[in-house]
């Protein structure tokens, strides 16, 4: 049997494809490359030609300021296209780089151009990703610019563990998240010293805790009441499913 392309399994979640469009999805192209950890994949002002997909491992979209300091302004798990906005915007604005080591797919632009010409469904789709993204960058900037350190930390652990979890990757309220905590610092705008204190005090209320590269949530209500969160900006009717499965226990 000829595995899935990567491509045809994102779509497959979304939707039940036709024999056409999972046909079609099939034949797209897709050079997978493995890269290292903290490595750029595009950078700030570059013209792509191609379209990233995140296969394995956790990537970031961030921008640099005159001072030398990152500010990551979003998490990208398995299945996310972080650059696809590049099929339609001439120069990128921010740059896309692994965080832990990564396999990434190489999509041309023109296969996905051909692709949404030809079936409508798709393209639609892919319009749908990219305004989930923005609802996601939202939250992102609500969740830096107002929330507190403790709850702001716990927001960001929420998302990624339901993110995780519609990719199929999150079990038993378990999942990968290799970061270091000068990585979460560049994501929640806190120094490395505060993320310490911060990832401490989630273990000693029993929330949370993040070891060696594994996220668990061990009390997911109390977690999601201290960060407020909601989950409606991820738009994501398994991740509703999933939330109201959790709230029963």
């Amino acid at each position: 049997m000829i595995d899935e392309s990567p491509l045809t399994a994102k779509f497959r979640r979304a939707f039940t494809l036709t024999p056409d469009e999972r046909q079609a999805l099939d034949a797209i192209r897709i050079r997978i490359v493995a890269i290292g950890a903290n490595q750029d994949l595009v950078r700030e002002g570059d013209q792509p030609s191609r379209c990233i997909m995140v296969l394995a491992g956790l990537a970031s979209t961030s921008k640099i300021i005159g001072d030398g300091k990152r500010q990551v302004t979003a998490y990208h798990v398995p299945g996310d296209m972080p650059d696809l906005l590049s099929l339609h915007l001439d120069l990128l604005d921010s740059d896309v780089r692994t965080v832990s080591a990564c396999s990434v797919g190489f999509i041309d632009h023109s296969a996905i151009r051909l692709l949404c010409e030809r079936y409508p469904r798709l393209a639609a789709n892919l319009w749908r990703t990219t305004l989930v993204d923005a609802s996601i960058f939202r939250e992102w900037v609500v969740n830096v610019g107002k929330r507190q350190a403790l709850g702001r930390v716990a927001h960001l652990l929420c998302e990624i563990m339901l993110r995780m979890d519609d990719a199929g990757l999150a079990f038993d309220q378990s999942c990968a998240f290799a970061v270091t905590q000068a990585d979460l610092g560049e994501a929640t705008g806190l120094s490395a010293v505060h993320i310490n204190r911060t990832l401490k005090a989630l273990r000693e209320k029993q929330l949370t805790s993040l070891v060696n590269g594994q996220l668990t949530i061990h009390d997911w209500e109390g977690l999601a009441i201290l960060a407020e969160f909601r989950h409606d900006y991820l738009h994501s009717a398994r991740t509703k499913r999933r939330v109201e499965s959790l709230s029963m226990h």
